[in-house]
């Protein structure tokens, strides 16, 4: 079936789109966006998209611009009777406040989400939410996609050099860290850890076999690396020869990338799922390409034919 829909970036991540784009041997879709004089965004279609099937790229990291970004492209879909308009948001943001977790805080999941559904999106794709129950809080298709198909070969290249055990590095990452090591047939190990507030992680102790000889920590991100290389400290003491994470989000944030380089960790794998400046790339770092996964899925969804094989999980 021929493939005629109109694929539009965002600035978040405009290198993603061009794969994608590629990889669908598609024309990017032609859309201006700048600033005014006092940062206020400003953008136009530059071409007619009357009755056209919409995808607009976007991730939301850093999550202020960039959301409002995305918030306007779709308006401005809308406005110009776009038939139908999906937002594919490689990185969603806001998803890990998405229960009120103490008094007098905001369930910012829902709101974003509420926001992106009012501006006129149609539909929403995304890959690896670190809450995966956030989907039920709107009413439209909201396409949830799994990136172990991206890791997969570079998984299985690194547990066949060695006897590996899959590292959930916190109670929440169980599930996720299960999946792999259920596929790998690895045994599976947990941190305990303790969060004495926001973004701080304190590294308790290992629930899970005492010998650990390699070590391939799980996660759906790396934010500001506190986890991770405290986790790798913890496992460096209690024998692990080596170090791998994977992670599908890397974001990279405050002093992360100088406690990956001081910590014992060998390697880190993650998406381009967000654009990662030159500034924060490092040596340990190699970085998987997302985009023949969402093109896949983009065409999918135009052509009206099912996905869920690109998200089992």
């Amino acid at each position: 079936m021929k493939f005629n829909a109109r694929i539009f970036s965002g600035r978040s991540n405009p290198a993603l789109t061009s794969e994608i784009n590629t990889f669908l041997k598609t024309t990017p879709g032609q859309i201006s966006i700048s600033n005014f004089s006092d940062g206020e965004i400003r953008l136009r279609f530059e071409e007619n998209i009357r009755g056209e099937d919409v995808f607009i790229v976007q991730s939301t990291n850093p999550p202020a611009d960039n959301l409002l970004e995305l918030l306007l492209i779709i308006d401005a879909a809308r406005r110009a009777s776009a038939r139908r308009i999906t937002a594919v948001i490689p990185y969603y943001g806001y998803a890990r406040q998405d229960r009120k977790d103490q008094p007098r805080v905001p369930i910012s999941s829902r709101l974003i989400l509420d926001t992106i559904v009012s501006a006129g999106a149609n539909r929403i794709v995304a890959m690896d939410l670190h809450s995966t129950q956030i989907q039920g809080f709107v009413n439209i298709p909201f396409d949830h996609l799994y990136a172990k198909s991206i890791f997969a070969d570079k998984i299985k290249e690194i547990v066949k050099s060695g006897d590996f055990s899959i590292i959930a590095p916190d109670v929440g990452g169980i599930k996720f860290a299960r999946s792999y090591a259920k596929i790998l047939g690895a045994p599976l190990i947990i941190i305990d850890k303790r969060r004495p507030s926001p973004n701080k992680a304190e590294i308790m102790n290992i629930i899970g076999e005492s010998q650990i000889r390699n070590a391939l920590i799980i996660d759906d991100m790396i934010d500001t690396g506190g986890t991770i290389s405290q986790a790798a400290r913890l496992l460096k003491n209690n024998g692990a020869e080596s170090i791998i994470v994977v992670a599908t989000h890397g974001l990279f944030s405050g002093n992360c990338v100088r406690l990956i380089i001081e910590s014992p960790i060998d390697k880190v794998i993650v998406t381009n799922s967000i654009a990662i400046p030159p500034e924060r790339q490092f040596e340990k770092l190699e970085i998987l390409t997302a985009a023949p996964m969402f093109a896949e899925a983009i065409k999918r969804i135009h052509n009206e034919e099912s996905i869920s094989s690109l998200f089992e999980f």
